[in-house]
């Protein structure tokens, strides 16, 4: 009797765990660097409301892009830019049109406590001799950061200064570390809880810089994957927008 009764709880177990591994769903999605500190808080967001989990892949907007041209299994890109979005929808990559989930926020920011108020001036001074930027080609805030050196009229000048980050992630680890003066980033490293570090920032005047408008498409893979279009219908929800506006993100 306790031998029936040991093996039937056996088979029990089995097929219990099988079905909660089969009910188990989790999604891979793509992320620009930008997105480190808030997709922490979407994915604990997303995975109580729906029971789904995120397998989160990071990296500079174009590098990851031309993952996904290389056939990386990816089922939702968030880039931070519209530019690689609407190139791959266009190239057949993506299930659907590129949404705009957010808009982003250029600062200018460092460990030290500096006037950047007046920036364009101070980038010139002796006071800086390394100044971190994306590179412009794959980082949407690197290009960004160019658009507003060039508007100020400084960035011939200044160019020999800049080191060049492949991701706005690089760019913030040398920010934090040290290891420039200052850098060009995003307003989310500011919001983020996790960094420690004291840092000293100012907004660039956004008529200085083209529009960071952010967008998101459903890869062509997950055209039937419901998960993977239950968290695309999520970013653009009241709760993801809520959380994105914490984080310095400016939506619509």
């Amino acid at each position: 009797m306790i031998k029936l009764f040991t093996k039937t709880f056996s088979i029990f177990f089995i097929i219990t765990c099988f079905f909660d591994t089969a009910n188990a769903q989790t999604i891979k999605v793509a992320i620009a660097a930008n997105l480190q500190p808030v997709i922490k808080a979407l994915k604990n967001d997303f995975k109580l409301r729906t029971k789904i989990d995120l397998e989160v892949i990071s990296g500079s907007s174009g590098n990851l892009s031309a993952q996904i041209r290389n056939g990386a299994p990816y089922d939702v890109f968030l880039s931070a830019d519209s530019n690689f979005p609407q190139t791959l929808r266009r190239d057949g990559l993506a299930a659907k049109a590129p949404a705009v989930y957010a808009q982003g926020v250029l600062i200018i920011c460092s460990a030290q406590n500096l006037d950047l108020k007046n920036w364009n001036n101070l980038l010139m001074t002796n006071t800086i001799k390394k100044i971190a930027v994306g590179n412009p080609a794959i980082a949407p805030y690197g290009k960004a950061a160019q658009q507003a050196l060039t508007k100020a009229g400084v960035y011939s000048k200044v160019k020999v200064k800049m080191v060049f980050g492949e991701s706005i992630s690089q760019v913030n680890t040398y920010i934090i570390t040290g290891a420039v003066q200052v850098g060009f980033t995003t307003l989310s490293l500011i919001k983020d809880a996790a960094n420690k570090q004291q840092l000293f920032y100012r907004l660039v005047n956004p008529a200085d810089y083209a529009p960071i408008q952010q967008a998101m498409v459903l890869l062509k893979r997950a055209e039937k994957n419901t998960a993977a279009e239950k968290f695309y219908q999520y970013i653009l929800s009241a709760p993801a927008k809520a959380i994105f506006n914490a984080y310095g993100y400016h939506t619509q």
